[in-house]
């Protein structure tokens, strides 16, 4: 006879398949700080079913990670299981001695973390730590062990595996290394998958293709899969039950199509929200007092039909630098030994403008040639052939090394993907802010300064009194507004925008979206989207530009290309995007 919390967790989690492979009841887990004892996750019951795909969905710091960890056993030494039980098909992982543990990791339970290049050794070749999980489980032995890891490399579809086989990550792109960290995962053939935000970062394509491998192997070798992840989208498209975590605990969890239906929890409205679809509007993806809050929408468009950004014939390749890589490389080509290496054109003759106020999306695959356009606009690379003018001005004749002080680099300034690495951790977000008017501003005294910088932390809705903190102290939207603050500092004619809302809850992205809106109306700046989201894009872009392996492959209006994109290319991007269901009732 069932007891009244089974039926209760029941009854809360859906009618979840039976048997269940992973059982969690009540489970709790603290962590001692030097502020005493921090409750990370409490109360959390939930079940996975053989065969099944569990969502776990939620914003930084919800606990969806480290309930995670709890269930590998791999939480870090100041954290602890406090409460609760975890069965792994019979087995009690709480009270699991270590050696136990060690044997389930890799050849039971696996895990997908978040960060591929971090979870991958940097000195060492990605095949080579492939074999060493299949030995360590006794799944191969000796030269059987490259064999079997180029099988797996094969299995992920990694192209040229044999020759990959050999490569580190660095040598591999970012969508690469999370194939590779699949393998991994997979290796020894688990029977539960743990995908800890598997595509944060990956373009639309790419994330498709990893997901679509994940479901493949799944259902192929029938196993068990728990998919944690902030993208809602992702969540609906993928998982046949999703739960919603705040705060360590569970709000609310069922059917993925009776969840999105009908979300009865305020929270999961708020997530449903704030994440872009086709017919929402940048004002839309706030809470409903927030959207209330805000003053009305104004129309940010281009004020002028002057370019102030001229693109043209921009032509970026890397061949003579990986010849110098190479001393003797370099010298056997200088004597006509062998013929110079032949490298791809990162940028493929390509043109652009930018009028004044306007504000273009740059858009394709990880490789396409984005970054290296943005960063030879930003005078960061040489191009090969092109010219770029900033208000009829050739940037390209200045030399990289005088851009930096040049007048015209106050002008241009950029807001980067990640906004812990963008910041130096030594300085307080006042000096960050404060550091572009010191170096490029005009002789302000330092009162003068301080007023400024309050002034433009109020303006992207910064506290004042944060200005003291450290980027450690700052939460992710806090240190994103940072960012922005130190971008516009010195009232810049043209900002590039590289993927800033990438790394933050849909939330905080909806804040930042509706920020850099009402930025661009008050200021009259333009900016270079560079982003591989194309509902985003199509929120804050007049026009947007598709890039597919350095060459520009279509451009137009930004709601005219994603309505009827005349590229094939284009139409794979758009329809790579998950889309959450509608929500009638948020």
């Amino acid at each position: 006879m069932e007891d009244a919390t089974t039926m209760r967790d029941k009854s809360i989690l859906g009618s979840a398949p039976q048997p269940a492979l992973v059982q969690v009841d009540r489970l709790g887990v603290s962590f001692a700080t030097r502020n005493g004892t921090v409750q990370a996750v409490s109360n959390v019951s939930f079940q996975v079913a053989k065969g099944e795909t569990l969502g776990i969905v939620g914003e930084s710091g919800s606990g969806k990670s480290v309930t995670s960890y709890a269930l590998m056993r791999i939480l870090d030494r100041a954290g602890r299981i406090s409460s609760g039980d975890m069965t792994f098909s019979g087995i009690d992982l709480v009270n699991a001695d270590e050696r136990t543990m060690r044997d389930l990791r890799g050849r039971e339970i696996s895990m997908i973390f978040q960060n591929p290049r971090m979870a991958l050794n940097p000195i060492r070749r990605v095949g080579d730590q492939i074999s060493d999980v299949l030995r360590q489980h006794a799944q191969a032995v000796g030269s059987n062990a490259r064999v079997k890891s180029i099988e797996l490399l094969k299995i992920v579809k990694i192209r040229d595996a044999e020759a990959r086989y050999n490569a580190y990550p660095f040598e591999l792109s970012g969508g690469m290394c999370q194939r590779i960290v699949i393998a991994l995962a997979l290796a020894c053939r688990p029977r539960l998958l743990i995908a800890d935000e598997p595509t944060t970062g990956l373009d639309v394509t790419t994330q498709k293709t990893v997901m679509e491998l994940i479901v493949e192997l799944t259902h192929e070798r029938n196993m068990s899969t728990i998919l944690i992840t902030h993208d809602l989208g992702l969540a609906s498209s993928y998982c046949d039950r999703i739960i919603v975590m705040k705060d360590g605990a569970i709000v609310e969890a069922g059917e993925t199509s009776e969840l999105f239906a009908s979300p009865k929890h305020a929270y999961t409205r708020k997530l449903i929200r704030a994440t872009p679809r086709l017919d929402s509007t940048v004002r839309e993806l706030l809470l409903e007092d927030l959207a209330t809050a805000a003053k009305p929408t104004k129309a940010a468009r281009a004020t002028s039909d002057v370019p102030i950004l001229q693109v043209t014939s921009l032509t970026k390749s890397f061949a003579p630098e990986i010849a110098k890589r190479s001393l003797w490389l370099e010298k056997l080509i200088r004597s006509k030994s062998i013929k110079p290496p032949e490298a791809p054109l990162a940028i493929d003759d390509i043109s652009f403008s930018i009028p004044a106020g306007g504000s273009v999306g740059l858009v394709g695959e990880s490789g396409c040639g984005k970054s290296t356009t943005s960063s030879i606009i930003m005078r960061l690379l040489e191009p090969t052939v092109g010219s770029v003018k900033l208000n009829g001005v050739e940037l390209t004749d200045i030399p990289i090394k005088s851009f930096a002080r040049s007048t015209y680099r106050a002008q241009l300034q950029m807001v980067f993907q990640d906004p812990t690495d963008s910041l130096n951790p030594r300085f307080t977000a006042r000096r960050v802010i404060e550091d572009p008017i010191r170096m490029l501003g005009s002789d302000e005294d330092r009162k003068c300064i301080e007023e400024r910088v309050e002034q433009l932390a109020e303006r992207v809705g910064l506290p004042v009194d944060l200005l003291s903190r450290f980027p450690h102290q700052l939460s992710g939207g806090q240190k994103a507004r940072v960012g922005i603050a130190r971008a516009i500092a010195l009232s810049p004619k043209l900002l590039i925008l590289d993927e800033p809302t990438a790394a933050l809850d849909v939330s905080v992205q909806a804040i930042v979206l509706n920020l850099l809106h009402d930025l661009r109306a008050d200021f009259g700046m333009s900016y270079l989207f560079v982003s591989h989201d194309l509902n985003v894009v199509r929120l804050l872009c007049d026009d947007v530009i598709v890039m597919r392996a350095g060459r520009i492959v279509e451009q137009g209006n930004a709601s005219e290309v994603l309505a009827s994109p005349q590229s094939p290319y284009t139409q794979t991007l758009i329809d790579a995007i998950p889309h959450p269901p509608s929500l009638h009732a948020a």
